[in-house]
């Protein structure tokens, strides 16, 4: 049995009461806003009269190139007057530190960017004319302090930071970190230096040197990363800095072919340490440069990414030149670690396979590397107050998964059995279109669309496990599932006293599961790609319609095809497409892998959980769901339904190339007296009704809908453009229009649009949410919505915005809560906006892991809940040592000494809980308890029907879940684990 921890503690900051405030000096330029008509005209040489004209400086470039090539700048982009007239500035750097921009360095920038701004040939004497317009006039430096911490705060009491601070108070303290004593790991000392962060990237990170791990049969590289990012906390009027670790892992394998493989359509991020200044005239810097490889159409190879600092960097004789590409992706070792010339390290991507170093620190370690760091916390900032075990309920829900052991965990899984297969017959019931349902025994159809012998075979007995199902079900010979085809399928039959199961078996025939079929002559990758879906889908429909599938039914489907890494590329994978046809005929999928070995990848050995698991979570879409039963009685109102709602985003510069933004959500109902299964229902705004759940998925397959693309822009005259709105900073954070394309000046109306389609999509949210309240008047309900997924499109919901049990979802003032409604918000660790965290107070003196919730003062409307870890990662012991041997405390090598440089770390990330809105007691009369809100929303993470705990609440999860059924399977949120965004092992 563990230890267990009563208190936590964070890796959080912030100015104790009555300190002075934190300040620092700096040399601070503004933009030099008399240069602005003289630019501007400059852009618009030469377009069309009838063309909207440019109304704002595009800076993206020479922003990116002075980050890279001046680290020691703080870069803030456009300056502008805000908050009470205080101003900000363009460029800042320390004042204590040799000037790091030179006029006579500056003055080169200067002149590239401006060439760069309009390159044609023709518009070289414009070019000229504009330069001397602007040394006539350069701008000035000034002498600047700035408080670092020190804000206004909001309605709500929440902290409202400057944007300026987001950079400088990160960047403070990261330079006081570099000037402590390298840390020595016990192995070694690792010696940080600062990588640059643009005023999007919003904090200051740290990385060590490159440290060498010798595997089996070669030599790994990786490097620990420090990020210090600020942020605020609901009704706290004190911003907070978070102090992140984690690990950074290098590409240093050549593939087959003698080359990295670099991800398909993703820009590789390459770090890079030069051994003299790159702009001759300034000051050496220890910081590394950040510049990025991208695959160049017109040359079939790849090269430095033309919107980044090479596109500039051309007109521009370096102190040393980057490496040649070529040359860095044939041998990648031979750049990296100490050595002469430039050094530099190619960031390695889940895409290039398996790397021999894996991800994360475990809370042991981490705590080390944090507690080093402290030391160099200014005077007056302090850590925040560890958080205390909340005492209000068990932790666990009434209903928790039993963990039986020996003969008693096969009974209970036969008696698990047997309450799906009740939950599943009461979840066909409300399938009924019916007003008075059919009497008797309900049928369950599913169908098995199956491509390999062994699959087939392991998923039918799946199925018999996972709802205690009695024989064979009457399965003819081998030969019979052969010759199967729709309409005449291997039909297996099982009967038990609460329903009866029906089990369609058929090949995948017809190439339904191939690749896509992507027409190469079709214009833009968007239209070919919509058109192969779009063709797919219909095929895959009639093929299920032809074997009796209802279209006004809802029925499901277990679907065996490959993984998408088998595909050409990710968008031949003919999933999502699959997943609509089976819609259009009323059928819900599961999908399943076909088992394979290859290497590093072995599918059979697991092919039987794989099944069972593909089943379980395709009976969850029909309905079939376990909700976690609260333990705090009276604490919360009786009948308590929860409801959850999330927004699907879909970028247009994704795959399909077309933008979709869709509120959804999903209304989880008691359990009715003696079940152990709620009512799961989905709101359908066109209807304004509340669908039983596996209809709400087949009704939101509609929006997946591919409209006429012949108004797509083509990629080739706008690359990269996006119409998506952004994710929204921190509070406080300024906002300024997003660089688009190619770094090239665009036309200021591509902003406009981007924030008037911004606008539409709030209003649309809003209207969705006005009527979806509206409908759950009459019922208490905890409303439950996700921060950094849904602020964006509903404002209310950030930190900014928000006031203590008041709502608003439009233009409209901020209004009371209805009687019956409760507000919850949950955030995760996305972004670092969680900080990381570790148990403490064990007399061993190792910090390790606790689930629960968790409070740091009485009174709070903002707690934190924390879960086990997984099961998966059972073995990854909290005192795990990824960078010097450590002894074995237990078993059989006690004593001998173990690395754990090759096991993967994982920690639960902390997830906030804000009671954002209830209903407090007043004049002695009962109302809520945020605690008690709070203890039931980390419950429902803890659902009985799933192995582990979820990483939200069921409510939300089921929400999340819904938008399989709108994003395409490459889903454009989905991002592939990039370590230049650190794998610091969270989960």
């Amino acid at each position: 049995m563990g230890f267990t921890y009563n208190e936590i503690r964070r890796a959080a900051y912030l100015l104790a009461p009555g300190a002075a405030p934190l300040t620092a000096r700096y040399r601070a330029l503004p933009f030099p806003e008399q240069w602005r008509d003289s630019l501007l005209a400059l852009c618009d040489t030469g377009r069309d009269t009838e063309a909207e004209p440019y109304r704002t400086v595009p800076t993206y470039r020479m922003d990116g190139v002075l980050q890279s090539l001046a680290p020691d700048l703080v870069v803030r982009g456009r300056g502008s007057e805000k908050h009470g007239g205080e101003k900000d500035f363009w460029l800042y750097a320390p004042a204590d530190i040799p000037h790091p921009l030179p006029d006579a360095a500056f003055e080169r920038l200067l002149t590239a960017w401006v060439r760069n701004l309009r390159p044609e040939p023709e518009h070289r004497a414009r070019v000229v004319e504009a330069l001397a317009e602007l040394r006539a006039d350069p701008p000035r430096w000034h002498e600047v302090e700035v408080d670092l911490l020190g804000c206004d705060t909001t309605d709500g009491g929440t902290a409202l930071p400057l944007g300026r601070q987001f950079q400088l108070a990160t960047d403070h303290l990261a330079r006081r970190v570099l000037a402590l004593p390298p840390y020595d790991t016990g192995a070694g000392l690792l010696r940080f230096r600062a990588v640059p962060r643009g005023p999007r990237q919003q904090g200051a990170e740290l990385m060590s040197q490159p440290l060498p791990h010798q595997g089996k049969d070669r030599t790994w590289w990786f490097s620990v990363v420090v990020n210090i990012s600020l942020h605020t906390v609901p009704f706290s009027p004190h911003p907070r800095l978070h102090i992140h670790t984690g690990l950074r892992r290098w590409a240093t394998h050549p593939a087959a072919n003698g080359r990295l493989y670099l991800p398909f359509r993703r820009d590789t991020s390459v770090y890079l340490r030069p051994t003299v200044p790159w702009l001759p005239g300034t000051p050496a810097c220890e910081r590394y440069a950040v510049a990025r490889l991208t695959w160049n159409r017109d040359e079939r190879a790849h090269g430095w990414r033309e919107a980044g600092p090479a596109g500039i960097l051309r007109d521009i004789a370096l102190g040393q030149p980057f490496p040649d590409p070529a040359e860095l992706l044939t041998a990648p070792e031979r750049w990296i670690g100490d050595g002469p010339g430039v050094r530099a390290a190619v960031v390695h991507s889940n895409h290039m396979g398996q790397h021999g170093v894996k991800a994360g620190l475990m809370p042991n370690q981490r705590s080390q590397i944090v507690e080093w760091a402290e030391q160099a916390l200014p005077a007056g900032l302090l850590r925040a107050p560890d958080l205390r075990r909340s005492g209000i309920s068990s932790n666990t829900p009434a209903n928790a998964r039993p963990k039986p052991q020996g003969d008693a965990k096969k009974a209970e899984e036969v008696r698990t059995a047997h309450t799906r297969r009740a939950a599943l017959a009461v979840a066909v019931r409300s399938l009924s279109d019916e007003e008075t349902p059919p009497t008797g025994v309900p049928v369950m159809e599913a169908r098995l669309l199956w491509q390999t012998t062994a699959m087939r075979d392991t998923a039918i007995a799946a199925l018999t496990e996972v709802l205690a199902l009695d024989g064979d079900g009457g399965a003819p010979a081998a030969e019979a599932f052969d010759t199967a085809k729709p309409g005449d399928p291997v039909l297996l039959r099982w009967e038990t006293p609460e329903l009866a199961v029906r089990l369609r078996c058929l090949p995948l025939s017809g190439g339904l599961a191939d690749s896509l079929d992507i027409d190469p002559a079709t214009r833009g990758r968007g239209r070919a790609l919509a058109a192969a879906i779009t063709a797919r889908r219909a095929a895959v429909a009639a093929f299920l319609v032809a074997d009796g599938a209802d279209p006004d039914a809802a029925a499901l489907a277990l679907v065996e095809i490959d993984r998408r890494a088998d595909f050409t590329t990710p968008a031949h994978d003919p999933k999502f497409a699959l997943r609509l046809g089976c819609a259009d005929a009323g059928v819900v999928t599961q999908f399943t892998a076909v088992p394979r070995k290859a290497r590093g990848y072995n599918s059979e050995k697991n092919a039987a959980y794989r099944a069972r698991s593909a089943w379980l979570d395709g009976l969850r879409q029909l309905g079939v769901r376990v909700v976690p039963e609260h333990t705090l009685g009276d604490r919360l109102p009786a009948d308590l339904h929860y409801a959850a709602v999330w927004m699907v985003k879909r970028r247009a510069d994704g795959p399909t190339r077309v933008a979709r933004h869709t509120p959804v959500t999903v209304l989880v109902s008691p359990s009715k007296p003696g079940s152990r299964h709620a009512v799961i229902r989905g709101w359908d705004p066109e209807q304004r009704v509340w669908l039983p759940y596996p209809k709400f998925l087949l009704r939101l397959a509609g929006i997946a809908e591919l409209p006429d693309m012949s108004d797509e822009i083509d990629e080739d005259c706008a690359p990269g453009a996006s119409d998506e709105t952004e994710e929204d900073p921190a509070p406080g954070t300024e906002m300024s229009p997003s660089p688009v394309g190619d770094g090239r000046p665009q036309p200021y109306v591509t902003f406009q649009e981007r924030r008037r389609k911004g606008d539409e999509q709030r209003a649309k949210t809003a209207r969705y949410l006005q009527k979806m309240l509206r409908s759950l008047h009459g019922r208490p309900t905890l409303l439950l919505a996700h921060s950094q997924n849904g602020r964006t499109h509903w404002p209310w919901l950030q930190d900014g915005q928000v006031v203590p049990d008041l709502i608003r979802t439009g233009h409209a003032s901020a209004g009371r809560l209805d009687s019956d409604l409760r507000l919850v918000r949950v955030r995760d660790a996305s972004g670092r906006e969680t900080p990381q965290w570790w148990g403490i107070g064990n007399p061993s003196g190792v910090n390790g892991l606790a689930a629960g919730l968790w409070s740091d003062a009485p009174g709070s409307r903002v707690f934190y809940s924390t879960t086990d870890k997984a099961g998966t990662f059972r073995a990854s012991a909290v005192e795990a040592d990824k960078l010097a041997p450590r002894p074995l405390r237990a078993g059989k090598r006690k004593g001998e000494l173990t690395i754990d440089t090759e096991t993967p770390a994982w920690n639960p990330a902390l997830m906030e809980v804000t009671v954002l809105g209830c209903h407090p007691a007043i004049s002695g009369e009962e109302g809520d308890t945020p605690e008690a809100l709070a203890m039931a929303v980390h419950q429902l993470r803890q659902a009985a029907d799933y192995l582990d705990a979820l990483s939200l609440p069921l409510p939300l999860h089921l929400a999340a879940l819904a938008q399989e059924y709108v994003l395409p399977t490459l889903a454009e949120e989905e991002e592939a684990v990039d370590d230049s965004a650190v794998t610091d092992g969270r989960g």
